[in-house]
């Protein structure tokens, strides 16, 4: 199985999908005039997560790729949970995932014109104001296989409609005591054209307008009218708006539009296995207390995987390998964490750290005394990358290796370090144990091993061979870390399906902590949010505020590879 291919999302793309063959044909017809221009439009009532990346790559990359714009519209519609705080945020994580918003743009800035807007559906007969609830107005669409019924206001007069709109503007009514709704067909086979509703009461204070309107818009009569303003030529979404696209053009072909009208397109999302992307239940593990916040490296938000260490190549490397198709599917989390693994394995520094630390004591080795009598050993900072050059590293009497490189009674297949057994240290010399000390609890405490100086660098002039090779850390010169070691936050690899509670299946077991671990002394130098290979053991993220804190990125093993060999 070949690597996969960690390209840069933002050189020239070669692909044929269907969205890029259609602008393709806009281009040669001359359609929009050959312009080309997408957008991106998050609601600033939470973070970004991982889905939005594929939406983020797509947009940014397409107007990029065809020499076009894309604009970073905030579709803040709904005041009672949008913040400041998230537009910031979102500007952040798009910054990071290699592309620039520019200068945003926010749907609470076209608030007058879509309400003019509204005014001319009223005046054509084609918007009315509605006296039911919320439940009744539910109630009354009917469902796939059930007509609707007419609101007994569906026939107001255009005066009366206009009266009621501007009284409601002006705050005359409380919240949900009448809406205004578009007037289309209450028998459509498609429920999205059963009269929805273009308008609601909030009166709720707007992070941006403040107490200036009681009155907000729906994502269906703000969404297409603002691209319609802005001048999207291409307007991307994912396939959940498939059945919202006849109200997009419903509305935008019963308008003075500026320009062109845009064009809604709709591509598969981005589900991954052992992962959720709902807003409202990635809220919830953060509010129930499942994860320690939006960024916590369990997270799929892409401030969770930041801090966890994922390259933003990576991401868009992944995302373009999926691709863009019309048919919503689910990708294994073991191949997104392949292209993670591939990109990292290529820019990261080796480094050793010792987990689970179990000290040994070479009894031949110079002491003169002291136990920190030492001398340096050079060890290669990147096999896969020559100008990385190399690192002394302090080799001493007393050592810290992984408890898990020994056993007193090892089985068959066991070639690690054991009683009367040789074995290598990386970038050090043969070892051989001698003796085994413990604990009164009969608990291995300590290992007595000999080390032969002739075969500094690790081989042995003899040619004799050895079966393994073992890191190590100077006990003299370690640096005392701790790391984080993270499972799948979820255990079912679908979790939520068949309509089940997704954080049913939160795995409590997600995250291990380890204290006392050990460093080698270069660790000191790793910047905050820098990923080093800990080697033998994964990749690790050096955390962003806490010294000599580190987050499991990735383990070595590429488990996607196995995958598609059981395929």
């Amino acid at each position: 199985m070949s690597e996969p291919d960690v390209s840069d999302a933002t050189s020239e793309h070669e692909s044929t999908d269907f969205i890029r063959e259609l602008i393709r044909q806009d281009n040669a017809q001359g359609t929009f005039g050959g312009r080309v221009q997408t957008r991106f439009p998050p609601e600033p009532n939470g973070y970004l997560h991982i889905g939005h990346a594929k939406a983020i790559v797509t947009d940014f990359g397409i107007a990029q790729e065809f020499d076009g714009v894309c604009k970073l519209r905030f579709d803040d519609t709904n005041p009672e949970t949008e913040d400041a705080s998230y537009v910031a945020g979102i500007e952040e994580d798009i910054r990071w995932l290699g592309f620039e918003p520019g200068d945003a743009v926010y749907a609470s800035d076209y608030f007058e014109q879509l309400y003019k807007w509204a005014e001319h559906l009223i005046t054509e007969g084609l918007a009315y104001v509605d006296d039911q609830n919320a439940e009744e107005i539910s109630d009354n669409r009917g469902g796939f296989t059930t007509p609707g019924v007419n609101s007994p206001w569906r026939d107001r007069g255009v005066e009366e409609n206009l009266d009621l709109f501007r009284r409601m503007r002006a705050g005359e009514f409380g919240d949900g005591e009448r809406v205004l709704r578009a007037r289309i067909d209450m028998n459509h086979e498609n429920m999205q054209m059963r009269d929805p509703v273009m308008y609601r009461i909030r009166h709720a204070h707007h992070y941006r307008t403040g107490d200036a309107w009681c009155i907000y818009p729906t994502y269906d009569w703000a969404h297409g009218q603002s691209d319609a303003i802005e001048g999207v030529t291409h307007s991307l979404c994912t396939l959940e708006f498939d059945s919202h696209r006849p109200l997009y053009d419903w509305y935008l072909e019963r308008l003075p539009l500026p320009g062109d009208q845009p064009r809604q397109t709709e591509f598969a999302r981005l589900n991954i296995t052992h992962i959720i992307t709902s807003k409202r239940k990635l809220r919830q593990l953060v509010e129930d207390g499942h994860v320690d916040g939006w960024d916590d490296p369990r997270m799929p938000t892409l401030r969770g995987v930041r801090r966890r260490g994922y390259p933003p190549k990576a991401l868009r490397a992944f995302v373009n390998h999926v691709g863009l198709g019309r048919v919503n599917g689910t990708v294994e989390v073991e191949m997104l964490e392949s292209f993670v693994r591939t990109e990292l394995n290529a820019v990261a520094l080796r480094r050793m750290a010792v987990l689970n630390p179990l000290k040994v004591v070479l009894t031949n080795y110079p002491a003169n005394g002291d136990a920190s009598e030492s001398e340096m050993r050079s060890a290669v900072n990147n096999p896969e990358d020559e100008s990385a050059g190399n690192r002394e590293v302090p080799f001493s009497r007393e050592l810290w290796i992984e408890h898990d490189d020994f056993m007193e009674d090892p089985p068959k297949k066991f070639f690690r370090l054991a009683p009367g057994r040789e074995v290598r240290l990386r970038s050090g010399y043969f070892i051989t144990c001698n003796d085994v000390i413990k604990d009164d609890a009969g608990n291995v405490v300590e290992l007595h091993c000999t080390y032969d100086p002739a075969t500094a660098g690790g081989q042995a002039p003899d040619g004799r061979k050895v079966k393994a090779t073992i890191h190590w850390v100077s006990a003299a010169h370690a640096i005392d870390g701790q790391v984080m070691k993270y499972g799948r936050l979820f255990t079912d690899p679908h979790p939520g399906a068949d309509g089940e509670d997704p954080l049913a299946s939160v795995n409590p077991d997600s995250r291990t902590i380890i204290n006392g671990a050990k460093f080698e002394p270069a660790m000191a130098d790793i910047e905050p949010g820098q990923v080093v290979q800990f080697e033998r053991l994964g990749y690790f993220a050096a955390d962003t505020e806490t010294p000599n804190l580190f987050h499991e990125t990735v383990g070595l093993r590429d488990e996607w590879a196995r995958i598609q060999k059981r395929k």
